[in-house]
């Protein structure tokens, strides 16, 4: 059996009770050694077997896998965030499928959510913005066409932008180009939940300065939008006004 496991954000505390007691009765762990907390691995038995998959292709992690199938071993192959986001978790299961080995998933806190717990912020706030964008520049993985940071930007909601603190000159000119303005609310949130987490409000044309003053090269998340600001309305839930199946209108 194989479990895809969701490392969360960074602390180690932030990981599900699920993944944690996977964690504790796992044969075999493979973890995303360049960006999972290795303090995960206290969680392991002293007998696991212990492999970090920053250093190894698709075909060995199979292998890996395949070889703990036929000796009756639990694995866990844990994955940084929530697996579901950019954890290229859909090549594995496919091979997995292939040999007929059985495997579930177990999420995770995804950086996201963890960039917004340290910003101390609400991606969704009433008549600001009700839609979240996730998403990543082009770099050496291209991104389709139609989701462009220009052509996202155009909705103006707010966006969370992945693997792209490399790229910050040029996701600067694209949002611009697609419609947010030079002094749109921005943030970068380095390494969020970790010991060494930082947090910089900006905008998205300091977005650069910021980085470069901050030292922030990688393991960042970008986010943009007015969710930033603090012109809101409040929630109509619970309004006095507000009637609902649980709670009668007291006005």
């Amino acid at each position: 059996m194989v479990n895809f496991v969701g490392a969360g954000c960074g602390a180690a505390d932030l990981i599900t009770v699920r993944g944690k007691a996977l964690l504790e009765k796992a044969d075999v762990i493979i973890y995303a050694g360049s960006l999972v907390n290795s303090e995960l691995l206290n969680y392991s038995k002293t007998d696991c077997e212990i492999h970090n998959s920053a250093y190894m292709t698709l075909d060995e992690v199979i292998s890996v896998m395949e070889k703990a199938e036929k000796s009756g071993k639990n694995t866990v192959r844990l994955h940084t965030g929530d697996p579901c986001l950019y954890g290229a978790i859909r090549e594995q299961m496919d091979r997995l499928d292939e040999l007929d080995i059985a495997y579930e998933i177990c999420p995770g806190v995804s950086s996201f959510c963890g960039a917004a717990a340290a910003l101390k912020a609400e991606y969704t706030l009433p008549e600001v913005s009700q839609t979240v964008i996730i998403t990543r520049m082009a770099g050496r993985t291209p991104v389709p066409d139609s989701e462009s940071i220009e052509k996202l930007a155009a909705h103006g909601s707010t966006m969370v932008i992945f693997l792209s603190t490399g790229l910050l000159k040029e996701l600067t000119e694209q949002l611009i180009t697609g419609g947010y303005t030079s002094k749109t609310p921005a943030a970068i949130v380095y390494k969020a939940s970790w010991a060494d987490e930082k947090v910089c409000h900006c905008t998205v044309g300091t977005l650069f300065e910021t980085a470069e003053k901050n030292g922030i090269k990688k393991t960042a998340l970008i986010t943009v939008g007015n969710f930033l600001g603090d012109d809101y309305a409040l929630s109509r839930l619970y309004d006095e006004g507000f009637e609902t199946e649980f709670r009668k209108s007291k006005k």
